[in-house]
């Protein structure tokens, strides 16, 4: 009986530490926040094109974990998409999501009437390359939608 109840422990204990594992692949709320206001500080710096061609390299400084940062501008092209820089160059606005709502009109109008902002729906996520559900969260800089976004895994 003694066996079976460390057996029990040992077996929590790892789902515990597993589940940990799992949450630190994911990025937060915060850490796409300030992924969102570094890449507009580096745009600020380093200019639009130098800083589109770091947005768009998936191994450069602008890509972390599930973490990436994506641009278009107001009439949906899109600049940049730091998980899949093939996007970059076409227009996207009549993209919808799993559930068929047309997220990028989304965060663009979020971004023309208040700014900054979150929204959410549903994507691949690159890590995984499941569908799951994602917030995005946006700044208006210039004629562009800055924005990167947290998925939010399903347990």
């Amino acid at each position: 009986m003694k066996k079976l109840f460390f057996q029990m422990v040992a077996g929590f204990v790892s789902m515990l530490v597993l589940n940990a594992a799992m949450a630190a692949e994911r990025g937060t709320p915060e850490q796409a926040v300030a992924l969102v206001k570094s890449a507009i500080t580096y745009m600020k710096a380093n200019g639009k094109e130098k800083a589109l061609a770091e947005f768009n390299n998936p191994n450069g400084k602008f890509k972390d974990r599930d973490l990436y940062i994506f641009v278009v501008d107001f009439n949906g092209m899109a600049l940049a998409q730091g998980a899949n820089p093939k996007i970059a160059g076409k227009n996207v606005i009549e993209l919808r999501d799993g559930d068929g709502k047309y997220f990028v009109k989304s965060y663009i109008h979020l971004a023309r009437e208040k700014g900054q902002g979150w929204t959410d729906f549903r994507w691949v996520n690159p890590v995984s390359s499941a569908l799951e559900q994602k917030s995005v969260y946006v700044e208006k800089y210039e004629d562009m939608v800055v924005g990167s976004g947290v998925y939010k895994s399903a347990n």
